[in-house]
């Protein structure tokens, strides 16, 4: 992790959690050691974080100057509350977690009393079904792909559990109830493949670039299967 990414989570982590945390919490959620952590919280101090606390009695992020102010109304605070209470039904943690920091970057910035409309939601969100497992495969890796239009080479076991080996172009990824599933170009078939991520088996980035061809990809696949729908992988 680079030391601006490290510095981000540290800050994130002192919005997101109650107040006063411990060094010692703190170092687990940027993953360094707790001298490294002393470190950090001096580097950002310096760069204009007002940190209140020290070592033994935990930190509080008191006013961040890297967020300018935002104003919500009480409806779309509830809104967002809820949109990010649903992430976690999709048993994705990363993004759940990526979320939960968005949202306390964005309470950070409200003014004292939208902060307190988002302390004492009044809006709940309850699914009837369990929350599904987490995936067994790197979802960062695919999500990384996704942004760099790379290339995957999966182990993939189909629905009829047939396995194999595939290159794919990974194109967009797809949440419900029920499942979560990875669109892609796949190298095999030199077709669409809609890909069931619990069925992919093994991961690894591959060598091709498929950049700047996502987009239009995209829109040859909505395009051809309007009328057909999706096949799976």
């Amino acid at each position: 992790m680079s030391r601006a990414d490290r510095l981000m989570r540290l800050m994130d982590a002192l919005r997101r959690l109650p107040a006063p945390v411990t060094a010692s919490r703190l170092a687990r959620e940027t993953g360094v050691s707790n001298r490294q952590l002393y470190r950090d919280i001096a580097t950002l101090r310096a760069g204009g974080a007002l940190i209140d606390g020290e070592a033994g009695l935990g930190y509080a992020l008191t006013e961040d100057p890297a967020l300018p102010p935002q104003s919500f109304s009480r409806l779309e605070i509830e809104a967002l509350l809820l949109a990010i209470s649903g992430l976690h039904a999709l048993g994705d943690e990363t993004l759940s977690r990526a979320g939960e920091d968005a949202l306390a970057r964005i309470i950070a910035t409200l003014p004292e009393s939208q902060g307190r409309h988002a302390m004492h939601a009044t809006m709940r969100l309850f699914r009837s079904s369990t929350e599904r497992p987490a995936p067994q495969i790197d979802m960062d890796l695919i999500r990384r792909a996704l942004w760099d239009e790379h290339s995957l080479l999966i182990d993939y076991l189909d629905l009829e559990e047939r396995r194999s080996q595939r290159e794919i172009w990974p194109l967009g990824l797809s949440y419900s109830d029920s499942s979560m599933m990875l669109l892609a170009h796949c190298r095999l078939r030199q077709d669409f493949r809609v890909f069931h991520i619990p069925r992919i088996q093994g991961m690894s980035r591959g060598e091709v670039s498929f950049r700047p061809r996502r987009v239009a990809l995209l829109r040859e696949y909505v395009s051809g299967r309007r009328a057909t729908g999706p096949q799976s992988g």
